[in-house]
C-alpha cells in the first residue's frame, strides 16, 4: 500500500480522505484505531497517529474520549471542495495557460470538452 514518494503518515491521511470521499467512510463513522491501523499495516502506531492527528488538525475526523476517532460530518463536502479548488488550479488553469500558448481558443476547449459527453 506505502510507496516511496510521500511519507507514510500522509500516504495515511490520504487513503483515509479517499475512503471518506468514496462512501466507504460515512459521517459520524469510526475509523480504525490507531493501533489497529499500524498492526494491520504493520507500520509504527506513532507513524499512523501523525497521519490521524493530521486528519484532525484539517477537521476530516475528530475524537471522542475514550472512544476513538471518527469522520466528521461535513468531512466528505469539505474534501469534495479542497478536490474541486485543486482540480481547477492544476488541471484546468494549466489547460488554459498551454492552450493560449499554442493558440487554442476557450471556445474551442468548451466544444471539445461539450463533446466529450
Amino acid at each position: 500500500m506505502f510507496d516511496d514518494r510521500s511519507p507514510i503518515y500522509l500516504q495515511i491521511a490520504d487513503k483515509i480522505k479517499e475512503d471518506i470521499l468514496s462512501g466507504a467512510l460515512g459521517e459520524d463513522e469510526q475509523v480504525m484505531s490507531t493501533n489497529q491501523y499500524a498492526s494491520f499495516y504493520r507500520i509504527n502506531p506513532a507513524t499512523a497517529a501523525k497521519g490521524f492527528q493530521q486528519l484532525v488538525e484539517e477537521g476530516v475526523l475528530y475524537k471522542r474520549r475514550g472512544i476513538g476517532m471518527f469522520v466528521s460530518p461535513d468531512a466528505r463536502e469539505k474534501l469534495r471542495t479542497e478536490r474541486r479548488e485543486r482540480f481547477f488550479e492544476e488541471v484546468v488553469d494549466a489547460m488554459i495557460a498551454e492552450a493560449r500558448v499554442i493558440g487554442i481558443s476557450l471556445d474551442e476547449i468548451v466544444r471539445r470538452v461539450e463533446g466529450a459527453k
